[in-house]
């Protein structure tokens, strides 16, 4: 799995964020295996450091998943570290939501409609 960070100039984009990014999401989607190729992350500074507020910062994750549309969330925080737990939390609940929408072992077993 890719994983990609994409910071404006009001946020920490340096390599130690993209390293801790990468680590944090790789741990959380490992179970997803082989399905999730990609997962990009666009972090931002909403108010471009004009005013605080507890949310300033947003992280949007995109997983790409093999052979189906990309998975997208969003979570706002006050420093990027808080923002990428809650956007990588998100996104493995709705990984894990799609995966099991697509398996075909769940289709398998209900009933056939007459």
């Amino acid at each position: 799995m890719q994983v990609f960070l994409n910071a404006d100039p009001h946020t920490d984009g340096r390599h130690q964020m993209g390293e801790y990014l990468s680590t944090v999401v790789k741990d959380a989607l490992s179970r997803f295996g082989e399905h999730v190729t990609r997962v990009e992350a666009h972090i931002a500074d909403e108010n471009g450091h004009a005013k605080a507020s507890p949310d300033d910062i947003q992280c949007t994750l995109e997983a790409r998943l093999a052979g189906m549309d990309p998975v997208v969330v969003k979570d706002r925080a006050g420093n990027a570290h808080q923002a990428i737990h809650g956007a990588v939390a998100k996104l493995k609940r709705a990984v894990a939501t799609v995966l099991e929408k697509h398996d075909p072992r769940r289709h398998a077993a209900l009933p056939d409609e007459v």
